[in-house]
């Protein structure tokens, strides 16, 4: 196969590498603005993680999300009424094909196309070089996103002995999980407190599996997915929670959290695991609905981390020892973009963990390339994805003006001292960035009578729709209707505890109040 000439694509034309959520997302707000986007996607079908039967997708066939559908959607296309608080993977893939459809983005798929390199050229353009059923094809565009996402290389850590395992099923990451029925029977240990490794050891608990161990190197608190019949992202990943990030100091922060969390989920000591750090932001916070509640039935043994493995027998660093059929680690994914050209992947500082970007986006000496989505965020992707791709559509159709290379330079900066810590980003604090970057963060005192929707109700990608560009006439009623979905905001009057919570985040009320 020969290599043909580059092809100088239309000024207009933006390469979008992946068609997963991001990529769509993201060439439904390119054409919106005059661009037109070139979708390179390896697999033969979109939806990227959905697509289970991608080599590269970590979801299986009947898994249900973690977000609420609500909250598991972008702002121009809902669930089909009657779809289920919690969406199954098949219906996220058939929604993301509807997406496609009906956002006119088919034409623009490019299906079984695998990008080899991305480099960029003397002149400042950028050169991808890609592989498909007709042949290969090498293409100079102005502009390019990659979406490729966070998730595509699963990680298991080094541990003495585990090339020796020896039991029946042998040693997988949770990314290869297809099921409970292959482990019926039989007895697993499942590490990792990751939502993943959480819910698939639920999964094989509750699906007959002969035994489940669980082990961790630390206790996370662990948050069931509906609180008192309200999806627990609907009430934890508020704006009014990013707002108090902003004043309080972080210990206080840190408590205030922790008392929350306790009070609707209670302490993992308290069903049977172990107890989790007291500053809650050293121990992490995970979910699943049904872990804790199996660990307090006996159905699953918590341990602590693997010490070594000898044949069939994993030992723990307490001492004790459990023979084991099968080990399945849900212990997280590097960043992979092996197609990067040497020298870009040492200015973005990529090192399969960390990208030093500004607001996880631009890089001031990579004019036209754009990141979206290579983050490991808590809670819901769709609005933070709708988000980061509209600022970024924004941005490239000169809709918005970049952020100037001073900006853009501190920005960097920034990234690369914040390298010691977690990758991971709050979905609420990422969803204000975006916001403010696009113009499109809803002011509250122009809104009196969404005032508690905005404040303590989801932060649904129709919230982002009131202002600005893109503004949608009917976004008002969606976004009460977001809100009172499940019943958590049925009016707009403050409770005692928002109230108070909203005069310490709201300047307005400071200033009524004194």
């Amino acid at each position: 196969m020969q290599d043909h000439r580059p092809v100088n694509m239309p000024e207009n034309a933006v390469a979008v590498i992946g068609a997963g959520p991001g990529g769509l997302v993201a060439s439904r707000w390119l054409s919106a603005h005059g661009l037109v986007p070139t979708i390179m996607e390896a697999s033969p079908r979109l939806g990227g993680q959905w697509h289970s039967a991608s080599a590269a997708s970590a979801t299986w066939p009947g898994m249900r999300t973690n977000t609420s559908r609500v909250m598991t959607a972008f702002s121009d296309l809902d669930h089909p009424q009657g779809t289920p608080t919690y969406v199954q993977q098949e219906e996220m893939l058939n929604y993301l094909e509807r997406y496609a459809s009906t956002l006119g983005l088919l034409p623009h798929l490019r299906l079984n196309n695998r990008v080899e390199r991305l480099r960029q050229t003397a002149e400042g353009t950028w050169l991808i070089r890609s592989i498909s059923d007709e042949g290969t094809r090498a293409e100079i565009f102005r502009q390019v996103v990659i979406a490729t996402g966070r998730h595509n290389l699963p990680q298991v850590p080094e541990i003495p002995g585990l090339s020796s395992f020896d039991g029946a099923l042998g040693v997988a990451h949770t990314a290869q999980y297809a099921g409970a029925e292959r482990y019926r029977g039989r007895k697993v240990v499942v590490a990792g407190c990751s939502i993943s490794a959480l819910e698939i050891a639920s999964d094989l608990a509750l699906g007959g599996a002969r035994e489940v161990v669980s082990t961790n190197h630390r206790q996370r608190y662990i948050l069931p997915k509906l609180i008192a019949g309200v999806p627990t992202d609907h009430l934890m990943f508020t704006r009014a929670a990013a707002l108090l990030g902003e004043v309080l100091p972080p210990e206080e922060l840190a408590a205030g959290m922790k008392s929350t969390v306790v009070k609707a989920a209670g302490r993992p000591d308290q069903f049977g695991a172990p107890a989790a750090a007291e500053n809650i932001f050293a121990a992490g916070i995970s979910q699943s609905q049904h872990f804790l509640s199996a660990v307090a039935e006996g159905r699953i043994t918590m341990r602590p981390w693997i010490e070594r493995i000898e044949g069939r027998t994993v030992r723990f660093s307490d001492g004790s020892a459990f023979e084991a059929d099968g080990l399945l680690f849900g212990t997280g994914y590097r960043l992979s973009l092996p197609w990067l050209h040497k020298e870009i992947a040492e200015t973005i500082g990529h090192d399969g963990s960390h990208l030093d970007l500004h607001d996880q986006t631009f890089h001031p000496d990579l004019p036209g390339l754009a990141f979206l989505g290579l983050y490991d965020l808590i809670g819901p992707y769709f609005p933070v994805l709708e988000l980061q791709a509209r600022w970024i559509a924004y941005c490239l159709a000169g809709r918005l003006p970049l952020p100037s290379p001073e900006v853009m330079r501190a920005g960097v900066e920034k990234a690369r001292a914040m390298r010691s810590g977690p990758p991971s980003l709050p979905m609420h604090v990422a969803a204000l960035i975006f916001a403010r970057n696009a113009g499109v963060e809803p002011d509250v005192d122009q809104w009196p009578e969404l005032e508690r929707s905005l404040l303590f109700g989801p932060l649904s990608p129709v919230s982002f729709r009131l202002r600005g560009l893109d503004a949608q006439p009917d976004a008002p009623a969606t976004v009460l209707a977001a809100a009172a979905a499940f019943g958590a905001i049925e009016d707009n009057r403050f409770t005692p505890e928002e109230e108070a919570l909203w005069r310490l985040v709201s300047p307005r009320a400071a200033l009524t109040a004194a």
